[in-house]
């Protein structure tokens, strides 16, 4: 038995934007709601669709309730979903363009002082005083 089970409520096709579009609700019972990354899996082998290409837009949990309702984006290409999909749900949904992970540089390193430059440093007497 699974612990979670998720029942598409509405399917509706949108060819203009080259995607479809899904309402679900996510019965996980004795369980906390569970994250996106694991529904956005979980909606790719339903769906049959490649996991990069699901977005997940919104999920809204109820106190006292163990459901969850969502709606999802399964776009045809990845290429198309960074074309439309906002930057944010793309950031959220952990999709990383190709674009991007090159334009990412590391983080320049600051000089590490020796511990004896740093005493050196704190005995230096201070200027203006007697």
């Amino acid at each position: 038995m699974r612990l979670m089970e998720i029942e598409i409520t509405s399917k509706k096709n949108n060819p203009l934007m080259n995607r479809t579009e899904v309402r679900f609700i996510v019965h996980h019972e004795n369980e906390k709601t569970p994250t996106r990354a694991i529904i956005r899996n979980e909606l790719a082998d339903e769906l049959n669709a490649k996991k990069e290409a699901v977005i997940v837009d919104e999920l809204v949990s109820h106190f006292g309730v163990q459901h969850t309702e969502g709606y999802a984006k399964v776009y045809t290409s990845v290429k198309k979903e960074e074309e439309l999909e906002r930057k944010f749900l793309l950031k959220r949904n952990n999709v990383v363009s190709k674009k991007e992970k090159t334009e990412e540089k590391p983080a320049e390193e600051k000089p590490v002082k020796s511990p004896v430059d740093a005493q050196a440093a704190s005995e230096k007497p201070k200027e203006g005083t007697p």
